[in-house]
């Protein structure tokens, strides 16, 4: 014998996943600006990073750019899609975040705390979008938040 879930329940199931979608909606859309400007920075100006010698993987500052650049353009796509409660950006944004681990971890000598930062962040999108289950999440759902001052 199985209880079913009553209503309220339900919308707290809902709730609660949809307010997980709406954090790493959030915090990707963070973590795809900071990388854009961070790719610009590197770009612009080689000189406002300290390079590290004989590091195994050595890029000139420039290409760090690009990839900081692109990677935080998708980063952003894709949150915009988090925004709508899609599974295609909820796929797409465990991947881009896991990207921009490794892009980070990758850049870890060039800029430290930065990069310990993003790894850090990213590390929550994935996870927010993990624990999350699809039928838990509906297109519309973020309507059946609780909202405060009842």
């Amino acid at each position: 014998m199985t209880a079913t879930p009553t209503s309220r329940e339900h919308t707290a199931k809902y709730a609660w996943a949809a307010g997980l979608m709406l954090f790493a909606a959030v915090m990707l859309t963070l973590v795809g600006l900071l990388d854009i400007f961070r790719g610009i920075m590197a770009i612009a100006q080689d000189q406002v990073f300290v390079t590290t010698r004989n590091y195994v993987f050595q890029f000139d500052l420039t290409g760090w750019g690009w990839i900081h650049l692109i990677l935080g353009v998708v980063a952003v796509m894709v949150s915009i899609g988090l925004y709508q409660a899609a599974t295609w950006a909820r796929v797409a944004g465990v991947a881009i975040a896991g990207l921009v681990i490794i892009a980070n971890f990758l850049s870890l000598p060039y800029f430290p705390v930065w990069s310990v930062l993003m790894i850090a962040m990213s590390g929550f999108i994935i996870w927010a979008l993990c624990v999350a289950r699809k039928e838990d999440v509906a297109p519309g759902s973020y309507d059946t938040m609780p909202r405060g001052g009842r």
